[in-house]
């Protein structure tokens, strides 16, 4: 493919640019088009769709390996979604890819989810977005057989598209590539962190908190459930956090606004 007709393709993640995840992924994606990497400095993970608004942010160039380039902001996943797309690139990206994440982002993750939040902005902004996840919290994992399953569903999104205000979040399973499973297409789970804080004393004594938990599953058919089965989970996702079939039910029986003066 000729390389001023190749999709420009940028790659974001919430591990910080010098993570292994999205190295990896940034020279996958460079076998496919024109890729452009903006990510935090430093590890940005859980930060949810944070963004930076009582300090400066500030962007670092640098030059990646593979003749790759890339831009480091001092800011959240989201941040770097926003700037790229308003500051530091010419024209929008054709597609937006968010990792490889160090660990599984499955049901309630995606909503602290640092990588899942930069996908989520870029379908904000109208840039088809996909997430990706390894099923790996190993200090040497091995990225390779993941990055090639991302750009099967890169390539398919490219040529397909999403549906507006859709966005993708994968997850594969920690293997090599000949022993994943496929691609299952599944909805979000309802496992969830049975979370609390540990206090502690440091070596003066004063107390300070860490956050432990247990994760506890809950559901089967879903996006958990498909990473045990050996298979990449497949979850399309949306922003949009309406109910709107309790929406439906106020307007239907709103007790408690009857008794409410709307001129008070």
């Amino acid at each position: 493919m000729e390389q001023e007709h190749a999709p420009l393709i940028l790659v974001c993640n919430d591990d910080g640019i010098f993570a292994a995840g999205i190295r990896a992924l940034a020279r996958r994606m460079s076998t496919i088009g024109r890729v452009v990497v903006v990510a935090p400095n430093q590890q940005q993970s859980a930060v949810g769709h944070a963004l930076t608004v009582s300090s400066p942010l500030r962007i670092e160039q640098f030059e990646l390996e593979d003749g790759l380039h890339g831009y480091a902001i001092n800011g959240t996943p989201a941040d770097c979604v926003k700037i790229a797309a308003q500051h530091l690139l010419d024209t929008p990206p054709d597609i937006l890819v968010s990792g490889i994440n160090h660990g599984r982002n499955t049901a309630v993750s995606l909503v602290y989810s640092g990588t899942v939040s930069g996908a989520t902005e870029g379908t904000m902004l109208g840039i088809p977005s996909i997430a990706f996840s390894l099923d790996s919290h190993a200090r040497d994992a091995d990225f390779s057989a993941a990055a090639e399953v991302t750009a099967r569903v890169v390539e398919h999104v490219l040529e397909e598209g999403l549906p507006e205000g859709t966005l993708l979040n994968l997850n594969v399973p920690n293997l090599p590539l000949g022993e994943i499973a496929g691609i299952s297409v599944v909805p979000q789970g309802r496992s969830y962190w049975n979370d609390r804080y540990e206090e502690r004393l440091d070596p003066i004594g004063q107390p300070y908190y860490w956050l432990k938990g247990e994760y506890v599953r809950d559901g089967e058919g879903c996006d958990d459930d498909a990473l045990d089965r050996n298979c990449a989970a497949l979850t399309p996702i949306r922003p949009r956090l309406t109910d709107h079939h309790y929406l439906e039910k106020l307007r239907g029986d709103p007790p408690m606004l009857r008794d409410i003066d709307p001129e008070s």
